[in-house]
Parts: C-alpha cells; structure tokens; sequence
C-alpha cells in the first residue's frame, strides 16, 4: 500500500450502521483478524482476544444487549477483548489497567483499515454489556469484552462527519499552533456535517 492509498483509506472509512444481507467469507474476516494481530503492543505482551461470531442468530442476540448496534443486523461481529490475567502477569498494574485496552484500540484501528480495504463496512461499538456478550459467548472472567466491531457489506456510505484538522495541532508547546510562515500542509476535506 502506498502513502497515498493508506491515506486513502483513512480518509475513506466510515462508521456504517446499514448493511446488507449478505455473508462475509471467513477467510476475509480471517485476513482482518490478523491485520489486527500487527498491531502495535505495550511491552509485546499481546493481550487482545478476538471472538468472530456468523451466526445469525448469535449475531442477533449480541445486538439485543448492545444498544450502540444500531441499524441493520451486520453479517458479523469482531469482539475485541483484553486478556487481563496475562496483562497483569507481564506487565503488572498498568499493562492490566491501561496497556491492555490500549492495545485493543490499536488492533480495532487496524481491523477497521484492513476491513475497508477489502471493501466492508465496519461499526466500533463501546455501548454494550461486557458481562452479558462474555457470559453469551463463553469467555472467562480474566477475558473482557472491551470493543464490538460490526462487519459487513455496506448498504450504504455515510457522508464524512466534520473534522477538525489543524486547530488540534499543538508545535511544540500547548497553545501554540503550525509554524509561522511554514507552509501549510494539505489536510483532510472536513465533510458535510457541521
């Protein structure tokens, strides 16, 4: 993937709630479970967890205890969990209470990338019970839920959401913005909504 394609894909990713009725092959949902395997790690421990859940049916249960899964049924569901018991064992307070759910959103990031490139749609989903989707889906206490990504074909493409690009940047010192007289670097279309 070259610069401009990933920047692409970036810029092109949306939150898509509305799908269609169709099945995602599993070796597709395979090569975005991997991609996010290549996530970045604090201090290697790996703790993410993934649980893929086709089942229709399962599918519809899990959207029943997470009122974030707005919209249309999707074909899929990625569970993104942290493995505390190995987080605490590798990497004590910290890795247990914030590496290990850092790590789930950088591996989230790269499953909703790889998602995009293969042409599906993707929801990150916080607003859901953990202890009813564990309970469903059999995961140990020491296995958290932390992030529910929903997967499928798009029916349609939201319009991108208004970003703030620029004004965020902070140079070297809070407060301060981009240089000067630098020139100013090309930035990100901010989108229709206000």
């Amino acid at each position: 993937m070259t610069p401009v394609e990933l920047t692409e894909a970036i810029r092109g990713r949306r939150s898509v709630r509305k799908y269609r009725d169709e099945p995602v092959p599993r070796d597709l949902i395979r090569q975005i479970v991997e991609a996010g395997t290549w996530a970045p790690s604090g201090g290697n421990i790996q703790p993410v967890r993934y649980v893929v859940v086709d089942d229709p049916r399962t599918v519809a249960k899990i959207q029943t205890i997470s009122p974030g899964m707005i919209g249309s049924r999707p074909a899929a569901v990625i569970v993104l969990a942290s493995d505390r018991k190995i987080a605490q064992e590798l990497g004590g307070e910290l890795g247990r209470d914030t590496m290990s759910v850092m790590d789930v959103s950088m591996a989230a990031q790269n499953v909703l990338l790889a998602a995009y490139g293969l042409g599906l749609g993707t929801c990150v989903i916080k607003s859901f019970s953990p202890r009813a989707v564990a309970a469903l889906l059999g995961m140990p206490d020491h296995v958290v839920p932390e992030l529910l990504v929903s997967l499928g074909y798009p029916a349609e493409t939201p319009p991108a959401p208004r970003r703030r690009t620029l004004e965020v940047l902070h140079w070297g010192r809070y407060g301060t913005g981009w240089p000067a007289g630098a020139a100013e670097p090309s930035s990100a279309p901010r989108g229709d909504a206000p």
